[in-house]
């Protein structure tokens, strides 16, 4: 049986609704979710604090490095002659200048999460300061990741 209007709902005038309301009398309705908040925490801060908590263990234990500048650039200002560059190591300086780009998108995670991702930041920083150093990088803190 088919739905039917009966007399009095087709005698009663239109009611005038406001124009917030919509098309069923119902007032308009906020927005489900909020617009999106920036994160509190971004790559480019979790890399700048992989960076730095790496760099002050090797400052701690090697005095060498203690008036190394260890700084971040997004890319290098050009590929060589063996690809793209992860780190420049400029010893007269006494600069290891970290590009976070290559290192980013160019590593080879086996486990894309953020402890690999952090790993895999401290490496570099590692290997950039054994190349400073002109040492092995598991000469640097043989006992940093042992309980890995």
């Amino acid at each position: 049986m088919a739905w039917r209007r009966t007399r009095d709902s087709q005698r009663r005038p239109a009611i005038a609704r406001a124009q917030r309301h919509g098309r069923h009398g119902r007032e308009g309705r906020s927005a489900v979710v909020r617009p999106p908040l920036p994160p509190l925490e971004t790559r480019i801060d979790r890399f700048d604090l992989a960076v730095g908590t790496s760099a002050e263990f090797l400052r701690s234990a090697w005095p060498e490095l203690r008036d190394v500048s260890f700084e971040i650039a997004d890319m290098p200002p050009a590929a060589g002659d063996q690809g793209i560059p992860r780190w420049t190591v400029l010893g007269d300086a006494r600069r290891i200048i970290l590009y976070r780009v290559p290192i980013e998108r160019l590593s080879h995670l086996h486990r894309n999460d953020d402890l690999h991702r952090r790993m895999m930041v401290e490496s570099c920083v590692f290997r950039a300061a054994a190349e400073y150093l002109d040492r092995d990088p598991w000469d640097l803190g043989p006992d940093r990741f042992r309980f890995l």
